[in-house]
């Protein structure tokens, strides 16, 4: 409690309370220069209006407010109002989060985001409830139980929707694309996340998806791998690795994925904070930037040719964060062709700094940039090769979130929207009654199939032709041999 931050949230705290207090912590704080790392002064007048509203609010308020009520709303109100990913979590919420990323939780199974005062989903997450309704990446979720989201925040959002697997809950979405609110009864199920899925494709081309970016990630890939080898019988000519409609999860994920692929010690990401403090931390396709514990390397045991052969990567509007990480540390790399349409746009740093009441604050304090030094911040990652979805009409990012940090780099901001072509497609199409989905549709539609997929097959195709794979990522193609002439063919007859 010694630290200088740890000072100035206390004066914070006694300024709520005492006119008196604020001036006396006030003075004491801007005489010693060592308790800030400018030459700002604590803004007297705004923190004597919240002292003012405070007293306001416990004198005049139609139903009487505790004190923790009061300051606990007033810091979920000065974080939230960063941006739209930075919050407070009291207890519970804390232990939820931690829930979410160990991969099993209660609840519906989607990434939600807030934008224009109302609740949005990034991305339902495979074989969930949520994805067996039909929930869909971009959707509004305007009324839980009844209740409007306006104005409701994410953490709120996701306190109603978590709850005893058993229960029911009714959620009414607002579809881009549809003319009407569309009203869905779901069933809360214990989210057992299965981050990573694999399937052979066809003899010797191997398919790995990624949905979420989870604590067993690293070594669920590595087995992956290992199975597709084995089921193949021979080394695999090459491999997709989908990270469509995946939100991203844990940072460490997304290293050691990128590692499986890269060479040892190459520069995976690097970290950027605050502009006075610009310390860059930069992590590397090394065993002691992606292992949580210490322990065997799961990568270690990995097929030599993996670091080698053709890979493409699939990526879409839905894919954040982690994903996004991934998708450009391979592209600057060199090391894999991005195929799809462009990712979400995430490129913020959270930190969990966990405080003395049992909750925690999740504040973002750094921004991610490429081994080439990009940021993707409300711009997202720029697949090498576009194939547009024909079932996605719309598409959302994070330069459509109120209150997004712009590109540190002064990048123009990529907003989401209607997909022109996808839009013109689904218009000239025979529209048929939406049914809800069956469980046996979605398994198989969860099974791979290039004959139904453009963005996967045109990966497939890159893979099966190298010199087209290596044009794409801007290399030379390989020379053809030299071919034998006619003498020496004659000879040999």
């Amino acid at each position: 409690m010694k630290s200088p931050i740890w000072k100035t949230i206390a004066l914070y705290t006694l300024g709520a309370f005492s006119g008196v207090a604020i001036s006396i912590g006030a003075q004491s704080f801007a005489a010693n220069p060592k308790n800030t790392t400018t030459n700002e002064s604590l803004p007297i007048e705004s923190l004597r209006t919240m002292a003012e509203v405070y007293g306001q609010i416990k004198a005049n308020y139609v139903d009487n407010q505790t004190d923790a009520k009061l300051l606990e709303n007033a810091v979920k109100g000065m974080v939230s109002g960063l941006d739209p990913h930075s919050e407070y979590m009291d207890r519970k919420d804390f232990q939820d989060m931690r829930e979410s990323t160990s991969g099993e939780f209660g609840g519906l199974g989607m990434e939600i985001g807030s934008e224009d005062g109302f609740v949005k989903v990034i991305a339902p997450i495979e074989d969930t409830p949520a994805e067996r309704a039909g929930v869909k990446s971009g959707d509004f979720i305007v009324k839980i139980d009844g209740e409007s989201t306006h104005g409701m925040s994410v953490n709120d959002a996701v306190k109603r929707m978590r709850g005893k697997p058993g229960t029911s809950i009714t959620l009414t979405l607002s579809r881009k694309d549809a003319n009407k609110p569309i009203v869905i009864t779901l069933t809360r199920a214990t989210i057992k996340v299965r981050s990573v899925r694999h399937h052979l494709l066809e003899n010797g081309y191997g398919y790995v998806r990624i949905t979420q970016f989870q604590e067993r990630t690293v070594p669920a890939l590595a087995e992956a791998i290992a199975a597709l080898t084995k089921e193949n019988a021979a080394p695999l000519k090459g491999l997709v690795l989908d990270l469509r409609d995946d939100p991203g999860g844990l940072l460490n994920g997304a290293v050691g994925v990128s590692a499986a692929f890269l060479p040892r010690d190459v520069t995976v990401v690097s970290t950027k904070g605050r502009s006075d403090n610009r310390e860059s931390i930069t992590l590397k396709a090394r065993p002691e930037d992606y292992l949580l514990t210490s322990g065997a390397d799961p990568l270690a045991a990995l097929p030599a040719e993996i670091k080698n052969i053709p890979l493409t990567v699939l990526i879409n509007s839905g894919s954040a964060s982690a994903s996004e990480i991934v998708a450009g540390a391979l592209q600057d790399h060199k090391r894999a062709v991005i195929v799809g349409t462009r990712s979400f746009g995430k490129g913020s740093v959270q930190s969990i700094i966990p405080v003395s009441t049992g909750g925690a604050i999740k504040l973002t304090t750094a921004l991610y940039y490429t081994p080439n030094d990009r940021s993707i911040q409300a711009t997202g990652i720029v697949p090498d090769v576009e194939v547009l979805d024909k079932n996605r009409v719309f598409e959302s990012r994070e330069a459509d979130l109120n209150g997004h940090i712009g590109n540190p780099l002064g990048a123009d901001d990529v907003k989401g929207g209607v997909v022109q072509a996808a839009s013109e497609a689904a218009s000239s199409a025979k529209r048929e009654p939406e049914e809800k989905p069956k469980d046996e549709d979605l398994s198989s539609r969860r099974k791979p199939n290039p004959e139904k997929d453009a963005q996967l097959r045109k990966a497939l195709d890159l893979l099966k032709a190298p010199d087209q794979w290596k044009s794409s990522l801007g290399l030379a193609a390989s020379k053809p041999a030299p071919a034998k002439n006619s003498s020496s063919r004659n000879s040999n007859k």
